[in-house]
Parts: structure tokens; C-alpha cells; sequence
């Protein structure tokens, strides 16, 4: 059975080793978007990296989401051993979901490297955008949230806080699944 694990980050800038990952948050759902488990953890910032400036232009306009990445901070190394080991104790197969999956999976994927020396996942990750893409039969630029159809959304906010948005978008992916599912069906 696949395990479909939302995840969301939140860092300092764009890229992994010059900017750091700041906190994440996974939520584990089964496709009838049973929820399994949840991980989160807030990490301190790499020793050498540094704040992008437009990145933390914009982290000094959300003060409260700030706050919630930068308490109870530990260390990578043992942030990303405890993650292997959460998903490991999921039974089933890890898929990793995002969106966008090619910013998420990035950050994710280079830490699980560098902390863990591996990854759950192997170097794969499901996009929701691009699932969208498919399901609504539309070009990409037409596939963003705002031309998604409200059945995909439950009542959940979006709050720059890594599991609180994890957990949105990781209902939003089922409720696609399950649509695309009985559609085919």
C-alpha cells in the first residue's frame, strides 16, 4: 500500500547549503485519505548558510509564522534520523507529496542526504500542481489553485506553519485522488 506524505517546508531562501531549511512538517495519508501519523520538527540553520534577503523580507511580514518556526529549535542530523525512522514505522510505501514538489522535495531530499545518508523516498516525489494539470486537462499556467475546482479543498487554512499547510494540501491531494479514482472507475 502507498503512503502518500504530504510535506511542506518553510527555509530562508531558495536554495539548500547557501539558505537553510527551517522547519517541516509531514502528514501520512492512506489514498481514502486516511490520516496516519503526523511529523514536524524545527531546525536550527546550517553553520554556513545565510538568510536570502527577499526571503526574510517576507518572513518580517508574517511575524506569527516566524514565531512557529523558530521555537523549540534541534539539531538537523538529529531532525532527519528521527524522520527516517517515523516514516520507516509507516506501513507501507513512503511516497512523498508536495506542492510545489520541485521546492519542497529539493530541501527535504538534500537534507535526508546530507543528515541521514539516506532517503525513504529515493529520489522521487509526487507534484499536486502537475497532478491537477492532468486531471483538469489544462496547461500548466491554468492549473494553480485558484482554477481548481472547491471539492478538492476541505476547510483547512494555509498558514506558512509546515504541518499546518502539510495537512492542507495533503486532504487536497486525496480528495484529487479520490475524485481521479471514481472517475476512472
Amino acid at each position: 500500500m502507498e503512503i502518500y506524505i504530504s510535506t511542506d517546508v518553510e527555509t530562508d531562501g531558495p536554495i539548500p547549503g547557501p539558505n537553510s531549511m527551517l522547519s517541516f512538517g509531514s502528514a501520512a495519508f492512506t489514498a481514502n485519505k486516511k490520516l496516519l501519523g503526523t511529523f514536524q520538527a524545527n531546525l536550527e540553520t546550517l553553520a554556513d548558510a545565510k538568510g536570502d534577503p527577499d526571503t526574510m523580507e517576507w518572513w518580517a511580514k508574517h511575524p506569527e509564522a516566524w514565531a512557529a518556526c523558530r521555537s523549540n529549535l534541534e539539531a538537523p542530523s538529529a531532525a532527519m534520523i528521527r524522520y527516517v525512522e517515523w516514516i520507516e514505522g509507516l506501513d507501507g510505501r513512503p511516497v512523498f507529496v508536495a506542492y510545489p514538489a520541485g521546492f519542497d522535495f529539493l530541501f527535504v531530499y538534500w537534507y535526508l542526504i546530507r543528515f541521514a545518508g539516506t532517503s525513504p523516498f529515493g529520489f522521487s516525489a509526487l507534484d499536486v500542481r502537475s497532478f491537477a494539470m492532468a486531471e483538469l486537462g489544462v496547461d500548466y499556467a491554468a492549473s494553480s489553485k485558484k482554477h481548481m475546482p472547491k471539492s478538492w479543498f476541505d476547510n483547512l487554512p494555509h498558514v506558512h506553519v509546515a504541518l499546518s499547510d502539510a495537512l492542507e494540501q495533503g486532504a487536497m491531494f486525496c480528495n484529487m485522488l479520490q475524485q481521479n479514482r471514481k472517475t476512472r472507475s
